[in-house]
């Protein structure tokens, strides 16, 4: 378990993780779990799917952890073996260190969870943070990446000012304001059944990292000459999608764009769009033979 550093009471943390574990009772297909050690602390990493299947790496947002891929496993696991990861510092099993973002620590700490997992190389699938995270990596070490699959990422271009604002704000005016603001990140898309108080909860009790993602350089994009999904909504008030696909067609050379209509920050039932896009990559995928999967 995570120590009590980002946690505001000892029995915060225990009702968080709470969360976390009733989210692994209700994981789509069986699983296992393993703490790979990295240089920035261990990751916790959550598997399932045969080990003869090729590797994908799932990375989720900000505050949250793996256990938003609890469904989203089953569309996935019957074609690859999957690795849910838990983000360093955040609200899930991993180490509670924060890596600087401006440093090489993202790129490290991934490369690590490859090699302690065998794995030459994966298809990464990103949100928000987990999108950036995948990016960090790719960019430094593309001949690693199979497919890069990034739902609403940071780091392409600044998130809307008016975001940060709003969400300041309704962050000041308790649950209601959660709520309101858990509503506004669905789009007008439904928000499933006990998000909103899954959302309320961990507000409550964890202290999120502070901060703004680093934009990526052009010269960063230029490397990533894998085949890529942007995928987004129609209506993210965090980020502008038309003005990130619009940067990474001028550099990414294999970019597909998904938008969903009505489509918020925090997208529903993204599952069938990317595997649509990875199944018209068959030369990726296979296994990753080289150092063994595990």
């Amino acid at each position: 378990m995570n120590n009590s550093i980002h946690y505001k009471t000892p029995d915060g943390e225990k009702a968080v993780m709470a969360i976390y574990d009733d989210a692994l009772n209700h994981w789509a297909v069986p699983y296992e779990t393993r703490m790979i050690p990295t240089r920035h602390g261990e990751a916790f990493v959550v598997a399932s799917g045969s080990l003869l299947s090729p590797a994908m790496i799932l990375l989720h947002g900000a505050g949250s952890s793996s256990a938003i891929w609890a469904a989203d496993v089953g569309d996935y696991s019957p074609h690859f073996r999957v690795y849910a990861v838990d983000l360093p510092g955040e609200a899930g099993k991993s180490a509670p260190d924060r890596p600087a973002w401006d440093s090489p620590a993202f790129a490290e700490w991934l490369e690590d969870v490859f090699n302690g997992l065998k794995i030459e190389h994966a298809t990464l699938v990103g949100i928000s943070q987990g999108a950036w995270t995948a990016l960090k990596f790719a960019t430094v070490m593309p001949n690693r990446v199979d497919n890069l699959v990034l739902i609403a990422p940071g780091g392409i271009v600044p998130d809307r000012s008016s975001f940060l604002i709003r969400a300041i704000v309704l962050m000041m005016l308790g649950q209601w304001g959660i709520k309101r603001m858990v509503g506004d990140l669905f789009g007008d898309q439904p928000v499933p059944d006990g998000v909103i108080e899954r959302v309320v909860q961990i507000t409550a009790h964890f202290k999120p990292r502070i901060g703004v993602l680093p934009i990526f350089s052009d010269e960063e994009l230029r490397c990533l000459t894998m085949p890529t999904l942007l995928l987004g909504g129609s209506k993210d008030i965090m980020r502008d999608l038309d003005k990130i696909e619009a940067r990474l067609r001028r550099f990414v050379p294999r970019l597909l764009v998904t938008i969903i209509p009505g489509g918020g920050h925090a997208l529903l039932n993204t599952t069938p769009a990317v595997m649509r896009f990875l199944l018209q990559q068959p030369e990726q995928l296979i296994p990753s033979a080289t150092l063994g999967t595990t």
